[in-house]
Order: C-alpha cells, then structure tokens, then sequence
C-alpha cells in the first residue's frame, strides 16, 4: 500500500538514500528542502521548499510519516534539538492527523563498553570541531525520551555511517552493534531500508533503536 512520506533534509547524504529507498517501493515523496535546485535529481518527488525550523503544521499534513534526516553545521548544532522540539508541537497541533515522525539520530548515544560511545567519539583527534552534533543528538534523544503523547521512533546508525549500498539491516537497541567483518559501520543503504520496513511495519514506536550492516 502506498504511503505519503515527507522527508526532511531530502538532498543529504541520508535523506537522499532514504528518498531512493521510498520511491523504489513504491511510496509517494514529499521532499522538504532548503534549497529545491538540490532536489531537481532527487526523481519523481513534490517538492516543498521549507524551513525545518519554522515549519508549520500546512507543511506536514496530509502526510503519512515525516522522517527527520536534517543536517547542519556543527556550528549550529543546536538547530538538531530545536527541529525536533517544532515537529513534535505541530504533531500535537495536529493530534490524530499527525504523521508519525521518524528522526535519525546519531552514535555517540549509543553505549559501548559500559558507557556512552559519545565519551569515545571525544577522545577522537580533532572531535573538538565537529563535537558539537553528537552531542546535541544526544540531546535530541534525551528529549525525545520525555514525549509520551506522539508517535515518534529514533533511528541510530553505527559507529561509522557512510554512503553505500544497502545490506540486509541488523537490528539492535542501545549499543554499539558489529557487522560481519567486525566493525561498526551503516551505510546510507541499510539506514534507508530499515527505516523504510519501520514505516511500512512498525516495532519501535515510542522509543529508539539501531540499525548496523550484515
């Protein structure tokens, strides 16, 4: 069955592959973009030109699901948990007829060897610059955490998250999970083909988990 799928941050690196992962099974796109000259390539999609912070409620409804895939600059790294805070008011704006919301979110609030995976990311040379996004996705999901009354689901990658092709997604909860070869890496494939059967099959409502490569 067709659904109507908005996607946040359409043209980026994840936003893009889910985008691909939704026409290819079928699905209605709904792009919503800072920029529609980025999504001339995105295929058979409406464009809505939008901005995620100032989104209202006319931008969302009528849609099925809304997936978060919003990326900035580590300098404005709070606009993370500030996008997030605006699509849960308006999905209480709109209560029953809200779309559920689906938010990519990051590693470092996974665990790994008994703590925070964030505590690892920052022993990282050079982490002191880009820093600033792990840890307001963390933020993200601390928030996300307090919202009982939304149908909200976080979606996280592993330790590496890249481009590529999909594999068949390994599903866990809150840690750091490995793939076949031994390390902790999601391609932009897997992500995109694990979000696309939550939509399509729900199991995680309310509640964040991880998705790794085979």
């Amino acid at each position: 069955m067709s659904m109507q799928i908005g996607i946040i941050g359409a043209t980026g690196k994840a936003g893009s592959a889910v985008t691909a992962e939704a026409l290819g099974r079928g699905h209605d796109v709904t792009a919503l973009v800072r920029d529609a000259e980025r999504a001339r390539d995105l295929g058979d999609v409406e464009v809505h030109v939008i901005d995620a912070l100032t989104m209202t409620s006319d931008d969302v409804v009528g849609l099925d699901a809304v997936v978060n895939a919003f990326g900035v600059a580590p300098a404005h790294a709070g606009q993370h948990l500030e996008v997030t805070e605006n699509l849960i008011a308006l999905a209480r704006e709109l209560g029953p007829n809200s779309p559920r919301l689906i938010f990519i979110l990051g590693a470092g609030s996974l665990t790994h060897r008994g703590g925070l995976f964030l505590e690892e990311i920052r022993k990282v040379p050079g982490s002191e610059h880009w820093i600033a996004i792990p840890e307001n996705q963390l933020a993200q999901l601390e928030y996300l955490r307090g919202v009982d009354d939304v149908d909200w689901t976080g979606v996280s990658p592993q330790a590496q998250f890249s481009p590529g092709e999909a594999t068949a997604p390994k599903l866990g909860m809150d840690e750091i999970l490995l793939a076949a070869d031994g390390d902790s890496h999601t391609s932009t494939g897997t992500m995109a083909a694990a979000i696309l059967d939550e939509i399509e099959s729900p199991a995680h409502r309310g509640r964040r988990f991880t998705v790794s490569d085979a």
